[in-house]
């Protein structure tokens, strides 16, 4: 893995400080107790392993000793176990990180907190970006739903910042736009996002989806078969309708270019042809005695006709 994941994740929007030294931990007034103090000397050598010597593998082994010291010390005695357990965890997950020992870094973490739902909101959003980090965004969505969805942690300070992580690095990379809506208008998008902040994430899911998705309306969780039907329905008529406008406005165009042409036949010559054409073929029978004159007259009119239409191009045509 890249080098410099320690500073990536430091400058992230989860804004994780450097871990506690030990002097920090001595600014409170209750006395630390000896087990304690030899494991923050661990934590502080980790660091140093981590931070100055550049050794990742050392650093990582210094934690192991500090949680195996930390096991022999009771929760109830000291309130910064907590605090502590965390630290070590953070130095931990950079080292194997940097290590390019990411694989492991989520097992090693529920090795020492029994289940994702246990963690610091900080543990969890170091997971969640390292995850994303090297594209492995799957690898957090049960933990995270889990973790969000744990009525324990709706109180934490972290909450808010862990289901921004998890919608923006694991949900939506992962194409899952309709649980990433669900996420925000359900009880985690109450508890962590404003109202203004759940209105921007439902815009960027609703930017995310594909084409189809935005076109085509699911049903909703209660719908029955004869709703689903009826939306299928109507869905098929919409198709039936555009193609049908389709259809008429492309006959619209063809009689606009047909009406176009008309223009340029002279009105009278159109309606005296017609009117021949109905006397000769409706009106009149050629084989009678009686029609030979009118059929004679019928020749010399599309005669002339013929000579006035076509005449001059054919006089231009010999004088060329």
């Amino acid at each position: 893995m890249r080098r410099g994941f320690v500073y990536a994740m430091n400058s992230s929007m989860t804004s994780i400080g450097p871990c506690h030294s030990m002097s920090s931990f001595q600014i409170s007034s209750t006395p630390i107790s000896s087990g304690l103090l030899n494991i923050f000397g661990q934590l502080d050598l980790a660091v140093e392993y981590l931070m100055v010597h550049k050794d990742f593998q050392s650093a990582f082994d210094t934690c192991q000793r500090g949680f195996e010291n930390l096991d022999n010390v009771a929760e109830e005695e000291d309130s910064r176990y907590g605090e502590l357990k965390a630290s070590l965890c953070t130095v931990g997950i950079q080292a194997l990180a940097e290590h390019n020992q990411w694989r492991g870094v989520l097992g090693w973490v529920l090795q020492h907190f029994g289940s994702a739902d246990k963690m610091p909101p900080k543990i969890m959003q170091m997971c969640i970006l390292l995850y994303s980090k090297v594209g492995e965004h799957a690898t957090m969505q049960e933990e995270g739903h889990m973790w969000l969805h744990c009525p324990d942690n709706t109180n934490l300070s972290g909450y808010g910042t862990v289901a921004e992580l998890y919608l923006l690095h694991v949900l939506i990379p992962l194409g899952l736009t309709t649980e990433a809506q669900q996420l925000v208008a359900g009880e985690v998008g109450s508890a962590a996002f404003t109202a203004d902040q759940r209105q921007v994430a439902l815009d960027l899911i609703d930017s995310q989806k594909s084409p189809q998705e935005r076109q085509t309306p699911s049903p909703g969780p209660g719908a029955t078969p004869q709703m689903t039907t009826n939306l299928i329905t109507s869905q098929v008529s919409g198709s039936v309708v555009q193609r049908l406008h389709g259809m008429l406005r492309l006959l619209q165009r063809g009689i606009s270019v047909v009406r176009s042409s008309w223009k340029f036949v002279p009105l009278r010559r159109f309606l005296l042809t017609a009117f021949l054409l109905y006397l000769l073929l409706v009106r009149m029978d050629p084989a009678l005695p009686s029609s030979f004159p009118w059929v004679l007259k019928l020749l010399r009119l599309l005669k002339q006709m013929w000579y006035a239409m076509f005449g001059p191009y054919y006089r231009a045509s010999a004088a060329v």
